[in-house]
């Protein structure tokens, strides 16, 4: 029965000679008074790490040490896949360390240790919603209360909208002022003078005449 060959993306580690694997809990300890010892409140674990160490031999091994090499400069996510971690559920790591020998007198033969760190994936962003996302949440009323404070915030919307426009309306209305129009009461006005004057000194004639009643 062949044992499954661990995979650092594509690149097969065929000869590994031990794995470790450790999981950390990220926790803080809280004292509880007259309690012996600390209550532990778990925040969560922290990212698998795994260690690996075995050696490069046979056909091509130049190639795949340079290829190994090449991962672990990098720096970037790499696929893994090996037996310690089946029950894991790891997607990808990252090599954080990488050391290598060589031994005199065995030429093609390399010997490897490899430290890698689980790189999970990052959540989709939030999305962005009136009130900070805040739409449905159950803050214990009968009523929606987000749902008011939006009516009402429409309802001020529509009154700044209307202020605006009454406005504008006024301040076309200022500009009138400055257009020569002259004034449309100043016929009549002149015609009231006309009167006044006439029967100011008892001549009728003009009267008669402004009442259309003169020859």
């Amino acid at each position: 029965m062949t044992r499954p060959m661990p995979m650092l993306g594509d690149l097969a580690l065929d000869y590994v000679e031990w794995a470790r694997q450790h999981t950390v809990q990220h926790t803080l300890s809280l004292p509880v008074p007259k309690l012996g010892g600390d209550v532990q409140q778990g925040l969560g674990r922290a990212s698998y790490e795994i260690e690996l160490a075995g050696v490069l031999v046979g056909e091509a091994v130049a190639d795949r040490l340079a290829e190994l090499q090449e991962k672990a400069s990098a720096g970037e996510d790499v696929p893994f896949t090996a037996d310690i971690v089946t029950a894991l559920a790891m997607e990808s790591v990252v090599i954080i360390s990488a050391q290598f020998e060589a031994y005199a007198g065995r030429p093609g033969y390399y010997h490897y240790q490899l430290y890698l760190r689980e790189s999970p994936p990052l959540p989709e962003p939030a999305e962005l919603s009136p009130f900070g996302g805040l739409d449905g949440f159950d803050l214990g009323f009968d009523t929606d209360v987000l749902g008011d404070i939006a009516d009402v915030a429409g309802q001020l919307q529509d009154a700044i909208d209307a202020v605006t426009d009454v406005l504008g309306d006024l301040e076309a209305l200022a500009s009138l002022a400055d257009l020569a129009l002259g004034n449309p009461l100043t016929p009549v006005q002149q015609e009231g003078e006309s009167l006044q004057s006439a029967g100011g000194n008892g001549d009728t004639s003009s009267l008669s005449n402004v009442l259309g009643g003169g020859s």
